[in-house]
């Protein structure tokens, strides 16, 4: 069974690293947006893959501290964007 985790989580970071692509060429700030939320989920995925595959306990926390992170970061960054685009609320 193990192998079997291994082998999607390999899957999962390939996707992972296409998601990188994405957001070094992205063509819009949303897709790097998406991307980055890829990102996120996809470590979470392979970090509790590893976790179920391996027994490490350890990683269970980590992945939780991932997903922290990764909505923090979201918001942070469509905070960015509606600061920048000037069409916030406080825009004139």
């Amino acid at each position: 069974m193990s192998e079997f985790l291994a082998v999607i989580a390999g899957f999962v970071l390939l996707t992972v690293v296409v998601g990188l692509w994405r957001i070094l060429r992205g063509p819009d700030d949303v897709d790097r947006t998406l991307a980055t939320q890829l990102l996120g989920t996809g470590g979470i995925a392979v970090l509790l893959l590893v976790a179920a595959g391996t027994g490490a306990g350890g990683a269970e926390d980590l992945a939780l501290g991932l997903a922290l992170l990764a909505a923090f970061a979201s918001v942070a960054f469509v905070t960015g964007l509606d600061a920048s685009d000037g069409d916030g609320p406080g825009a004139p």
